[in-house]
C-alpha cells in the first residue's frame, strides 16, 4: 500500500486531501501538485522540485554549449585554411540565433504538452546530430560555406531547449521561489556560453582525445578543431539518460496549444517580450559577437583569454537578479538593469578605435563586462515579473480559497509558463541580429542603437510596472 501525506489545509469537519507519495519518485508522472500548500511543499514538493531543477541545469548548460559553439569555432576557421570573409564568419556566428529563436517558439508550447522528463531527454539527445556533422566537416578546409551554414543552423536547435526548460521548471515551484528557481536554471544554463568559449581553445590542442585528422595553423601548429564538437557527444548521451530516469512529467501542467495560444491576446505577453529582448537578447547577442569583435577590433588581444568572462558574469548575475527581484520587486530591478546597460554601452563606444585613435581595449572590455552584468540582472528580474503580472491580473478581486480563485490561479500559472517560453523565444533572435548587425553596419552606429533601445525599455518598464498606479505592479 502506498503511503500518503496529509494536506493540512482542510477546514474543520472536512477530510484532509492526501497524496500518493509513490508518484513523486524519479521517472514517474505526477498528477497531484500543490506547491503553494506549505505542508505539501515542505514534505514532498521541495525535494521533487529541487531534483528536477538540478537535472535540468546541466542539460540546459550543454544545450547552450551546442548553441554557442560557433561563436568561438568561427574565430579559428581562417587560421586553419578556410577562405571565408570576416562578414561570412559573423554570419556563421549569427545563424544559430535565427534557428534557435524560431525553434524556441515551437518548444515553448511543446514542452508543457509533452512533459519535463520526456522533453528534456529527447531535446538533449537530438543535439548529437549537428555536433557529429560539425566534427566531420571542420576537418576539411574545402567544406563549402553552404554546408557550414547548414551545420550552424542545426546547432541553433540547442538554444531552443531554454524555452521548454524554463516553462516547465516554473510549474514545480511556489510563487515565492519562482524567481530564484528560474534564475538558477536560466543563469547556470547560460553558463554554457562561457564553458564553450573557455574550453574550446584548450580542447582543440588535445591530440590524445582527437578523433580524425589534425589541422595546422599558418605557423605549422597542429590543432584538432573537431574536439570542440566531439567532446560533448558522450556528455549529451549521459544527460539525456539522467533526465529520462530522474525527472518527472508534471501532468497537472500539461496544456494543449489550444489553451496556451490565449497569450497572444495578452498585452503583457508582448510588453514583457519587448523587455526580455532588451535583457536576454543583449546577453546572448553580445556573447555570440564578442569573440569576433575582439578578434577584428583589437587583434593584439587573445579571444581565448577574454571572451568567456562576460557571459560568465552575465549568467551568474541572472541568478542574483532573480533573487534580488524576489526581495525588492522585479520592475525596480529591471529598470536598474536597463539604465546600467545603457551607461555601459556608452562606455564601450568611448573606448572603441576611431580614426587615428587606436582606442583602449581594457576600457572597452571592462565596459562590456558591465553590460553583461546588468543584462544578467535584468534576465533574472524580468522572469520574476512574468508570474507576478499574470497572477495579479487573473486573481484581482477574487477571494482565496474559492473555486473561482483556484481556477484563475491555474490559468495564471499556465499563461505565465507559456509567456516565459515565448518571450525567451523572441529574445533569442538577439543571438542572430547582433552579430549580423556587426557584420553589416558600423559597430559604433549599432552600439548607439542599443543605447536608444534601452532608454525605451526603461520607459516601458516604469510606465506599466513600476510607477505609482501602474497597470500591473511587479
Amino acid at each position: 500500500m502506498s503511503s500518503v501525506v496529509q494536506d493540512g489545509r482542510a477546514t474543520s469537519g472536512d477530510p484532509a486531501p492526501s497524496y500518493d507519495t509513490e508518484q513523486y519518485g524519479p521517472g514517474r508522472p505526477i498528477t497531484d501538485w500543490d506547491p503553494e500548500n506549505e505542508l505539501f511543499w515542505k514534505s514532498i514538493g521541495k525535494r521533487v522540485a529541487t531534483r528536477n531543477l538540478w537535472i535540468a541545469v546541466p542539460a540546459l548548460l550543454v544545450a547552450f554549449v551546442v548553441w554557442q559553439v560557433w561563436s568561438v569555432t568561427a574565430t579559428h576557421l581562417k587560421d586553419v585554411g578556410f577562405g571565408f570573409s570576416t562578414s561570412q564568419l559573423f554570419w556563421l556566428t549569427a545563424i544559430p540565433g535565427l534557428t534557435g529563436g524560431t525553434a524556441r517558439i515551437l518548444y515553448t508550447f511543446l514542452g508543457p504538452m509533452i512533459g519535463q522528463r520526456r522533453f528534456t531527454a529527447l531535446s538533449t539527445v537530438v543535439l548529437i546530430v549537428p555536433l557529429i556533422w560539425l566534427g566531420i566537416a571542420i576537418q576539411d578546409p574545402s567544406t563549402p560555406y553552404g554546408v557550414m551554414v547548414g551545420i550552424a543552423a542545426l546547432c541553433g536547435i540547442g538554444g531552443a531547449n531554454f524555452a521548454s526548460s524554463l516553462a516547465n521548471i516554473g510549474f514545480f515551484f511556489p510563487k515565492a521561489k519562482k524567481g530564484s528557481a528560474t534564475g538558477i536554471n536560466g543563469g547556470l544554463g547560460n553558463l554554457g556560453v562561457s564553458v564553450v568559449q573557455l574550453l574550446t581553445p584548450i580542447v582543440i590542442t588535445w591530440s590524445t582525445i582527437a578523433i580524425g585528422t589534425a589541422q595546422h595553423t599558418s605557423d605549422g601548429t597542429p590543432v584538432h578543431l573537431q574536439n570542440a564538437a566531439f567532446l560533448w557527444v558522450p556528455v549529451l548521451i549521459v544527460l539525456a539518460a539522467v533526465a529520462w530516469f530522474g525527472q518527472n512529467d508534471l501532468k497537472v501542467a500539461s496544456t494543449p496549444f489550444s489553451r496556451q495560444k490565449i497569450i497572444f491576446r495578452r498585452r503583457h505577453n508582448w510588453l514583457m517580450t519587448w523587455l526580455y529582448v532588451g535583457t536576454f537578447g543583449s546577453f546572448i547577442g553580445f556573447a555570440a559577437a564578442l569573440p569576433m569583435l575582439i578578434k577584428t577590433t583589437f587583434p593584439d588581444y587573445s579571444v581565448a583569454t577574454y571572451a568567456w568572462m562576460g557571459p560568465a558574469i552575465g549568467a551568474l548575475a541572472r541568478w542574483a537578479g532573480g533573487w534580488i527581484a524576489d526581495k525588492l520587486g522585479g520592475a525596480r530591478v529591471t529598470i536598474l538593469s536597463f539604465v546600467g546597460m545603457a551607461a555601459s554601452i556608452v562606455g564601450v563606444i568611448t573606448f572603441l578605435p576611431s580614426g587615428a585613435d587606436s582606442g583602449s581595449f581594457h576600457g572597452f572590455f571592462l565596459c562590456f563586462l558591465a553590460a553583461f552584468l546588468f543584462s544578467g540582472i535584468g534576465n533574472g528580474s524580468t522572469f520574476r515579473q512574468i508570474p507576478v503580472i499574470f497572477r495579479g491580473t487573473h486573481l484581482k478581486g477574487l477571494t482565496e480559497g474559492t473555486p473561482e480563485y483556484a481556477k484563475a490561479l491555474k490559468q495564471a500559472e499556465m499563461e505565465s509558463g507559456a509567456v516565459t517560453g515565448f518571450t525567451s523565444a523572441i529574445a533569442a533572435y538577439g543571438f542572430f541580429f547582433i552579430p549580423a548587425l556587426f557584420g553589416s553596419v558600423a559597430v559604433t552606429s549599432a552600439m548607439w542603437g542599443f543605447v536608444a533601445f534601452y532608454a525605451g525599455c526603461t520607459l516601458v518598464t516604469w510606465w506599466f510596472y513600476a510607477r505609482k498606479g501602474a497597470e500591473a505592479p511587479s
